[in-house]
């Protein structure tokens, strides 16, 4: 069956009677998007579920994809469709519709803290870069659905797509979701302690581990073991990605 833009709208978050008034009072947020935007290395838009397509697009998507940001808001949902490998759109329509069911069961005030984020791959011409994509809600209606949502896409550091997390902002648990047996578990986060992200502020600045060594007064061989844990921990096999971990789930 051929995934279709309409399939990513579904009743779980179907949006009403939003009026010409209130689109007329969200200028703010699309310029503090574009501001945003101008202040991060990741590509940021702004979802629209009212009018079911794009409402912002920063021009850096083209970077990723190879359309410039115009075409893109365009395309709308159409996107994924055109660069997302067709085996990983069954997954993104997969974790749209499981998402907003498991949005619809935490209270309707607390939804706008929560952000999810997976991966998948985008194609640009024949390349296929695999980035992490996170969504929040930017605006919600009065009956707590979400209007407007803030998506933001960074390079991943995992290996292959999925990886879905859902986390509320502050807290030190998160949901997981499997796409094997399609099933939401509570579980502890990913944190660090002081010294793992002193490790990686001072690995950003090009200190050496000698150098790190002695910033911390701690031995080579101590930041060596607290750099292979981190690494563990993290699932990652190099500082920059420790570093792209850290940044897109917001651990320093």
């Amino acid at each position: 069956m051929t995934t279709s833009r309409e399939d990513f709208f579904i009743p779980a978050n179907s949006v009403y009677n939003v009026t010409d008034e209130e689109y007329e009072r969200i200028e703010l947020l699309v310029n503090a998007a574009k501001a945003f935007a101008r202040n991060t290395y990741q590509c940021v838009y702004i979802i629209d579920y009212f009018r079911k397509d794009f409402l912002y697009v920063s021009d850096n998507v083209e970077l990723l994809c190879g359309e410039p940001a115009e075409k893109v808001r365009e395309f709308g949902y159409d996107l994924y469709l055109k660069h997302v490998p067709e085996e990983e759109q069954k997954m993104l329509l997969d974790i749209n519709s499981e998402g907003f069911k498991k949005a619809n069961t935490i209270p309707p005030e607390e939804r706008v803290e929560y952000t999810i984020s997976y991966d998948f791959h985008l194609m640009n011409g024949r390349k296929k870069r695999l980035i992490n994509h996170t969504l929040t809600p930017l605006m919600m209606t009065r009956d707590g659905r979400i209007w407007l949502a803030l998506c933001t896409i960074a390079p991943s550091t995992k290996s292959k797509p999925g990886n879905v997390v859902l986390k509320k902002a502050d807290e030190n648990w998160c949901y997981t979701y499997s796409l094997v047996t399609h099933r939401w578990e509570r579980r502890e986060a990913v944190t660090l302690s002081e010294i793992e992200r002193d490790i990686l502020r001072l690995s950003s600045q090009g200190y050496t581990m000698e150098d790190i060594a002695t910033q911390l007064c701690r031995s080579v061989d101590t930041i060596k073991t607290y750099k292979k844990r981190l690494f563990a921990k993290l699932e990652v096999r190099s500082i920059a990605e420790a570093l792209s971990y850290a940044t897109n789930y917001k651990l320093l």
